[in-house]
């Protein structure tokens, strides 16, 4: 089914059996509902992967980047691309880590408090990123920028990511088909990394989940 009510319901019918929830693979902005609702009707850990798992594990490669570099993960500024459950999750772990400067893109170009066809998710994401009230597109975005991070099925040209600050990091994390290929990214990029196994700096939720659910279920919490 791809309905909230028999989403939820079935889950609180199968709440005997089971010790935490992992939803994974509903798109955006349902899937916001649907993990407010299941959290609300039951008394167990309900994570969803692509929104949390995600949002983890860019976070710790983020940390584990700037630590390489030597740099202040709070003075960076970052391109988000894609407001879907991900790039809303990872904007949202971002700013709490402190960095004050994310713009997020759609499919229509830079998420700003301007435009007049956001759903209500993305006119809350307008109001907490952008702070230099940024319009345009990719090209506008990333000129100048320090981090890209790619959670959309979308690609990224090679000249922009040529126009990002010196010393850039570069998450192209959309599977299979990466926002821009590492071995053209790290032309330019000074760290590179994916979502797939089969390259080098793997960055997918496979590597968070597990592991916040056995601490979750260790911790009874």
């Amino acid at each position: 089914t791809k309905d909230p009510d028999e989403i939820v319901e079935t889950l609180i019918r199968l709440r005997p059996s089971f010790g935490a929830v992992n939803l994974e693979d509903i798109s955006a902005p349902r899937c916001f509902e649907i993990e407010k609702r299941v959290i609300e009707a039951l008394d167990c850990p309900v994570m969803h992967d692509d929104q949390h798992g995600t949002a983890i594990v860019v976070l710790a490669a983020l940390k584990g980047a700037v630590t390489v570099q030597d740099r202040d993960l709070h003075q960076l500024r970052v391109v988000i691309s894609g407001a879907g459950a991900a790039g809303v999750a990872c904007a949202n772990i971002l700013l709490a880590a402190g960095i004050a400067d994310v713009t997020v893109l759609d499919s229509k170009g830079i998420v700003s408090a301007d435009r007049k066809d956001l759903n209500e998710v993305k006119v809350d994401l307008a109001a907490r990123t952008n702070p230099a009230g940024r319009r345009g597109g990719t090209a506008e975005a990333l000129n100048g920028a320090d981090v890209f991070l790619g959670v959309s099925a979308g690609t990224v040209p090679e000249e922009l990511i040529a126009t990002m600050a010196k010393d850039s990091i570069v998450f192209a994390l959309s599977n299979p088909d990466p926002e821009i290929h590492p071995d053209i990214a790290r032309k330019h990029a000074a760290i590179v990394a994916t979502g797939r196994s089969d390259f080098p700096n793997q960055i997918n939720n496979v590597l968070a989940f597990p592991g916040v659910f056995r601490g979750a279920l260790d911790a009874g919490a």
